[in-house]
C-alpha cells in the first residue's frame, strides 16, 4: 500500500504548550459533584454517583475519541475526501480492581461521504495514533486501542 501524501506542515503548531483548568466542589449538591472549567470557560460536571454529571473516566473516553476524530477528519479533508457524517462509538474495558484503569478501548467509526477509501482512512488513523493525538499519547503505554470503521459512500 502506497502512503498517501498529505501536507501536514503546520498541523497543530498553534497548540498551547501549557493548559490550565480549575476544578471546584459543588457545595450545593452535598455529594461528590465537581465542576471543571477550562481556561476558556467551558464547563463539565463530574459526579461520583453519576446523577448530576459524568464520571471522569467517561470524559477520558470522549477526550480520546474527540482528539482522534479531529485529526482524522482534518487529514481526510486534506486527502480530498468529503465528510458528510462522522460518528464514533467508544467502549472501554477497565481493570476490575483499583486502580481501575482502562485496559482496552474499542473505537468504532462510521464515516459517510464522498471520496472515502480504505487506504485514506487507515492512513488517517495511523497518523493520529502514531504522531498527532496528544490524548492517545498521554495514556498508559500498555493500553490497547482497537479502531474499526465502516465507510458509507453518499451522493
Amino acid at each position: 500500500m502506497s502512503e498517501e501524501k498529505v501536507d501536514l506542515k503546520g498541523y497543530k503548531t498553534q497548540v498551547a504548550t501549557v493548559t490550565k483548568a480549575t476544578l471546584e466542589l459543588n457545595q450545593e449538591e452535598g455529594e461528590l459533584v465537581f465542576t471543571g472549567r477550562t481556561q476558556r470557560g467551558y464547563e463539565i460536571d463530574f459526579d461520583a454517583k453519576v446523577e448530576w454529571g459524568c464520571m471522569p473516566t467517561e470524559s477520558l473516553l470522549l477526550s480520546l475519541a474527540a482528539c482522534m476524530a479531529i485529526d482524522m477528519v482534518s487529514f481526510l479533508r486534506k486527502m480530498r475526501a468529503e465528510i458528510k457524517d462522522y460518528r464514533m462509538t467508544v467502549e472501554g474495558q477497565r481493570n476490575e480492581t483499583p486502580p481501575q484503569y482502562y485496559k482496552v478501548i474499542d473505537l468504532h467509526i462510521t464515516i459517510t461521504g464522498k471520496g472515502l477509501e480504505k487506504r485514506k482512512v487507515e492512513r488517517a488513523i495511523s497518523l493520529s495514533q502514531e504522531k498527532y493525538c496528544s490524548v492517545y499519547h498521554s495514556l498508559r503505554p500498555d493500553l490497547v486501542v482497537n479502531v474499526s470503521y465502516d465507510l458509507v459512500e453518499s451522493d
